[in-house]
């Protein structure tokens, strides 16, 4: 379907139609630059009449808590209550697949450390040998350098029979830097790795990432036991997180028109939204 058939609706209309609004951050409310037109807004009037929304975000270089703050410095009243970050699933990622105090190497930001040892994880640098590496962030280390120097670090441990778990807390590939301007997410770097282990190792097809965060399930589920409704709308500007997701958890979606997604091609059924919105203007 052409991107000009999908209905269009207005931000008004939402609230009217849905109990609960889900909002991603990036190309939606905010960019690396500040907030999108309208945003502040939008927040206060939810706020204002008590209206149930959640922000869901892909981005695990920022704690729940910092996350609330840096959308306060954007005058978005955001509390804390109302974010589910990726990284934030960790926690029950760990419990469940008996991964607490197994050693770990994390790349990212110092939040995104925090996450992993609230999780349970025993940090290790990359020149150690450990059981799970966990990637969180593209920034907040030396790109080049630490990329080549894990790449070697893993073929060592594979190569010596152990075993190890690799985790992606952000699946995002890109992100929205300014309106026209993009920056690579920490799924570039898993992709890159996953490429150097298969070259290495063809026929091991599991030295995958497993991920969290949009389009998977965790991240909708917690959405759910918040609001205990499944008559949400997923807000993004991405067809292969936000509006893949929604998909997948049976709610319906809107594409924004403000951030990654490319309106002038043809949409395959599966990745389809519900409406299209040109911002939230």
């Amino acid at each position: 379907m052409k991107f000009e058939h999908i209905p269009e609706i207005q931000i008004d209309e939402l609230i009217q139609i849905y109990d609960a609004l889900l909002f991603d951050a990036y190309g939606v409310l905010i960019n690396s630059s500040g907030p999108l037109p309208k945003s502040n807004s939008i927040i206060d009037k939810l706020n204002s009449i008590k209206k149930p929304y959640l922000i869901l975000t892909n981005d695990s270089s920022r704690s729940i808590e910092t996350s609330s703050l840096r959308y306060g410095e954007f005058g978005l009243d955001i509390p804390t209550e109302r974010i589910i970050t990726s990284g934030s699933l960790i926690q029950n990622y760990f419990s469940k697949n008996n991964l607490i105090n197994q050693s770990c190497c994390v790349l990212g930001t110092d939040d995104t450390f925090e996450y992993v040892k609230k999780a349970g994880g025993l940090l290790v640098s990359a020149d150690d040998t450990f059981q799970v590496l966990v990637i969180g962030a593209i920034s907040g280390y030396p790109f080049v350098e630490t990329t080549s120097a894990l790449i070697s670090k893993l073929f060592s441990i594979i190569d010596s029979q152990n075993p190890i778990e690799l985790i992606l807390m952000n699946p995002d590939l890109l992100y929205p830097k300014t309106e026209d301007s993009f920056g690579l997410a920490a799924a570039s770097l898993a992709k890159l790795i996953e490429e150097a282990l298969a070259l290495r190792y063809p026929m091991n097809e599991n030295l995958t990432f497993t991920k969290l965060g949009k389009p998977y399930m965790p991240i909708f589920e917690k959405a759910f036991a918040k609001t205990r409704t499944k008559k949400m709308v997923m807000i993004g500007d991405q067809l292969h997180t936000d509006i893949q997701g929604a998909k997948n958890f049976g709610i319906d979606s809107v594409l924004m028109e403000t951030g990654i997604s490319s309106l002038n091609s043809e949409i395959p059924e599966h990745l389809q939204p519900t409406y299209r919105m040109k911002n939230l203007e």
